[in-house]
């Protein structure tokens, strides 16, 4: 399994995009979050995959540097299913206020015809706390992170072997996911600016952890892989040696920070 990171950037970052990634397997695509906008397509172009494959995607929260990007991805297969481009059926899941925006939205933004063909081949799947699904052949469970702001939720995937991949959205782990991210092959956590910086970029006001507290979160878990993303973007051609200088005094496992476009195999 392959992921490609085509945002690392927290919600208002100018220098790389905002968080989303893929996941890849056998041709097959799981997309997760959709970033602030079109900039999702430059971000897959450049990535070289193609957009139509992109037929399983999950949005985590409703906040429009993860759910705007998605508008695009629906207006795009809406336009392919009503000219008969596409056959198969792709799904986008969601809490339910999620799966309430997106429908109102492609109501409102998308042209008659688009809209029409949500509840056909594009279909706006609210899922629930726990719930779990099949996609791409791979059992994936989706959970709610309590969110101190708006309802969110991760994801946790079953891999061969027994493992887990382990998704928390983009706040700090909260013990509610212990039985998701306890144990995980890979965890995915947000990370936005190094402990040693928190004073100036000032995480905690934003419901966002350091590098530092993910780490020691990740550590306590005993998590085997470390991916952190989600962070702030002002020294972008030094932030993976500086976060991984921090991060490796308090996780001993494998610590990833992924640049944009990067990809990881899982």
């Amino acid at each position: 399994m392959k992921l490609t990171m085509l945002g690392t950037g927290h919600a208002v970052v100018t220098e790389c995009y905002n968080t989303c990634f893929a996941l890849e397997e056998d041709g097959k695509y799981f997309l997760v979050d959709g970033g602030g906008g079109a900039g999702l397509l430059r971000q897959l172009k450049r990535a070289g995959l193609d957009w139509r494959e992109m037929r399983e995607i999950f949005v985590t929260h409703k906040h429009i540097d993860h759910l705007l990007g998605i508008i695009w991805m629906m207006r795009l297969f809406c336009h392919h299913i009503a000219a008969g481009r596409c056959r198969d059926e792709v799904r986008i899941y969601g809490n339910g206020e999620v799966i309430s925006i997106l429908r109102e939205m492609a109501g409102r933004l998308l042209t008659r015809q688009e809209a029409e063909q949500i509840g056909g081949k594009l279909r706006l799947i609210a899922v629930d706390d726990g719930e779990r699904r099949t996609v791409n052949g791979r059992e994936v469970t989706f959970f709610d992170i309590r969110s101190a702001k708006d309802r969110q939720f991760g994801f946790c995937m079953e891999l061969d072997g027994g493992g887990r991949l382990t998704c928390c959205g983009d706040e700090p782990y909260h013990p509610c996911e212990r039985p998701y991210a306890q144990g995980s092959r890979w965890l995915m956590h947000e990370a936005f600016c190094l402990h040693s910086q928190a004073d100036v970029f000032k995480p905690y006001e934003k419901h966002h952890s350091t590098v530092k507290d993910a780490c020691e979160a990740a550590e306590a878990l005993g998590v085997q892989n470390l991916i952190l993303y989600h962070t702030e973007d002002t020294d972008l051609p030094h932030r993976k040696e500086r976060y991984l200088s921090e991060g490796r005094n308090y996780f001993s496992g494998n610590l990833y920070v992924p640049d944009d476009l990067e990809t990881i195999r899982i």
